[in-house]
Parts: structure tokens; sequence; C-alpha cells
């Protein structure tokens, strides 16, 4: 469960952090810091899945995010991929060069003291990720195509390692069951699990849901939100007719469910997790039921994905959630959240107002970095012995994304209940090879089954 005063804190603490350590010593702040490792060290060893533009953000950002972090690990299916981040990385520890043009690129002088990494570190393969896992790392970051999260999350755990891993965390049924159970194992392992859903770990957000949940703007009653954007790349130049029909797929990833899960799993999963943060006054949250429509009007590129959904998500008060998202060229966007409540209205970023439109709270502290925070709040609470679990709130996000992605490919109702307990619908390959790998045709309402 989402705990918001936990996480604001936290916050609040990295505040303190930043106030005071310029006048602190590096030796001092070590000594202040509680030593949460068998071996007696502080330094925080962490091995990145997944070497693509995203996962190396992520080590820029968790070198931002607190001291004593030792990057020391690379794994991607992909030699290329492993080979330009660590080109990329080892360029902006030396001397920032490899950091250039990146709009959250790392201190060089934190990089440099961080970058551990040797080419004898350094894995491609479909089993990448569990020589980055047995390398010796404490923590794992997992950026690879979310329809490989489940059996990466799974093996993580297992091993006794705490994890990052990029929203969202699946693309089927299945592989949501598969990471809520590995998350409930965390728990009981003392792990700590943080998603990328950096809005949760946003000071804005944070307080604004803080206002919502206390009855702010009273009952919530409908909301809207919309992830609205132009078009997604697409690598299909790039392929080498040497691999396989999977390494193909894999390469160019976004454009099959299997390994994206669509758009409204892949991207829109951040605007549906603020709704569901929203209503998780008493608890985890989540629809009930929920009916859709879409389709595949503008994209002509190779895959199975649809350009465009509109869902109806129905919450068990009676309140009705309308979620749009599509990618068209040429279009004005619009990624955003809209909350309706009995006594008021509330954009969740930053903005409570009555129902006249008269603002009665609006968002003026330090705006922080999600990207950086999400970091900084999991390594603090793996440093505090109490760590986060985001597990099973993540799971419910994803799920509910995948339920109105079913509901639009079918065109039927679907349930919560169906999707948690009855779907067989599954797309985890627990021990991928090079090979082939069939692909369906894009989804055609009325004649698609719910699986």
């Amino acid at each position: 469960m989402f705990d918001e005063k936990r996480i604001s804190d936290l916050t609040l603490s990295r505040r303190e952090f930043l106030k005071t350590s310029a006048a602190a010593t590096a030796g001092t702040l070590a000594a202040q810091m509680p030593h949460v490792h068998a071996a007696g060290s502080d330094v925080i060893r962490v091995g990145l899945i997944g070497c693509g533009g995203r996962g190396t953000g992520a080590l820029h950002d968790i070198v931002n995010a607190a001291p004593n972090i030792e990057i020391v690990a690379l794994g991607d299916l992909f030699q290329e991929k492993v080979d330009r981040c660590f080109n990329l990385m080892s360029a902006a520890a030396q001397s920032g060069d490899g950091s250039r043009g990146r709009r959250r690129a790392a201190d060089p002088s934190k990089l440099s003291a961080a970058w551990k990494v040797t080419r004898e570190r350094c894995f491609s393969g479909f089993d990448n990720y569990l020589k980055v896992i047995h390398s010796g790392v404490d923590l794992v970051i997992l950026a690879t195509p979310p329809g490989f999260r489940p059996t990466h999350f799974k093996a993580a755990i297992e091993a006794g390692k705490h994890v990052f891993m990029e929203k969202p965390i699946a693309t089927c049924p299945t592989g949501v069951r598969m990471v809520i159970e590995a998350s409930k194992l965390a728990k009981q392992k003392g792990l700590g699990v943080v998603a990328g859903t950096l809005y949760r770990h946003t000071p804005s957000y944070i307080e604004t849901v803080k206002r919502i949940h206390a009855g702010d703007i009273g009952e919530i009653v409908a909301a809207q939100c919309y992830y609205n954007t132009s078009g997604i790349w697409n690598r299909e130049r790039e392929l080498k007719p040497e691999w396989s029909e999977i390494e193909k797929q894999c390469w160019n990833w976004y454009h099959y469910v299997w390994l994206s899960g669509d758009h409204i799993v892949e991207q829109h999963v951040h605007n549906l997790d603020v709704i569901n943060w929203c209503f998780s006054r008493d608890g985890l949250a989540h629809p009930v039921k929920c009916v859709g429509v879409g389709g595949r009007t503008v994209r002509y590129t190779p895959g199975n994905i649809w350009d465009h959904f509109a869902i109806e998500y129905e919450y068990p008060n009676g309140a009705r959630v309308l979620s749009l998202c599509r990618h068209w060229e040429g279009c004005p966007g619009r990624v955003s959240d809209h909350i309706v409540g009995t006594k008021g209205v509330a954009d969740p970023s930053s903005r409570i107002m009555k129902h006249t439109g008269e603002t009665v709270f609006r968002y003026g502290g330090p705006p922080g970095n999600g990207y950086v925070l999400e970091h900084t709040h999991l390594i603090e609470s793996i440093r505090s012995g109490n760590p986060l679990n985001e597990g099973e709130q993540i799971a419910y996000s994803t799920m509910m994304a995948i339920m109105g992605r079913l509901a639009a490919y079918t065109g039927k109702e679907v349930t919560w209940d169906f999707v948690m307990k009855q779907s067989q619908l599954n797309y985890v390959k627990e021990d991928p090879k090079p090979g082939p790998c069939p692909v369906e045709p894009p989804p055609v309402p009325g004649k698609t089954p719910l699986v």
C-alpha cells in the first residue's frame, strides 16, 4: 500500500540532507549512514538490466539520488546496447562528455565515484538478467521491455535483491499476478521495491493528493485522464537480417502487444495510476469494470498495437472515469488528469478548486524531480531498515490498463474479478531463446475473444 505520509517524510529528510551536506565532510556523512548490508558497508551496489535510453537515464538518476552508490554491472539482450551504455557512462564518468544533451545528467564528480563497471560485468543474451542479478549487486534496475518484467522481477526477489522497476510491470493478467506474488515475497524478505510511477514521488502531487484524501473536494464522483501524444519511435530500418524473429521484435518492442502491452499500458499507466491513487484513501483502489473502444487508424508500422483508446471505468462507489489516449501525429497533445468531487475539483499535479473555478489550494513548494526522488525514497527506505514496497500498487494500476485494453480489443465489458481471477491470457516468456515468434494480427472488436 502507498503511504503518502511516509513518502512526504522521506522527501523532507532529503531536503534536510541537502541543506546540511555542503557543510559536512564525506567521512562524517559516512559515519552517520546506517549500515544496511551484511558486510557492514553502507554502499549500495547497483546493476542495470535493460540498457536502452530509459535504463541509461535511470543510472544518472540513481547517482543523483543518494550518496554511496556504486554501479557495477550492465545487462541487455543486445550487445550493441550494452556497449553503447558502457561507452556513454564511461565517458560521462571521466569527463562529463557522455552526459551532453541529457536532461537529467548525473553530476560528473558523483558519477566518477559511482561508476565501477568493468567489461567483465557487461552481459548480453536472453539470460543477461540472471548474470546481473548474481554479479554481487544489492539492487537491480529493471528497464527492459515490460513483457519481460514479471520474470526478471521474480528472479531478483528470489535472489534477495532490492528492485527499482520501470512501469508497467507486465503486459498480461498472468504477468501481473506473478508480480503480486513476488511483491508479497519481497515483503517477507524485507526487500525494497519501487516502481517508475514518478508522480507518486513528486512533491506537488503528494501534497495535492493528501488534500484529496483529506476530503477537500468531498467524495470523488467522476474523473478524466489523458495521454494524447504524437507517434512513437519505429526501429524497423535498424533490424539485422541475421536476427531471429523474436530478436527483431525485441529490438522494435513497442509495436508488439506481448512486449509493450500497447500504449494504454506502456504510457497511459502513469495517469491511470494517479486515478487509482486519488481513489485510494482507505487502501489500494481499483475499478470494478470497464467498457472501451479504440483502433488502428493511422498506424501503419509492423506489429499489432493500436493507436487510440477510449475507456470508461467504473469504481465501487459508482464513480465513472473517462480515459483517453492516442498516438496521432499533427494533433494537439494532452497529458493530464482531472478529479471531480462533491465539493470541488482537482488537478492532482498541483491544484484544488471549487466548482465555481476559484482556486483554494495551489502547490507552492519546491518542484522536486520525480525521476530522481523515486530512487532517493527507495534508497533512504532501505537504509532506514523499513523498505518501501510499491509492488502491489503498480500491479493494480497495470492491471487497470490491461483490463481497459481487453475491453477495447474485444468490444466486451471486462470486470476486475475476471482479470484478477479468471483470465488465462499469458504473454510471459520465462525461458526465451532465439527463434520464431508468431505475431497475432491486430485485434478486431466482436471477433477477438476475451481470454
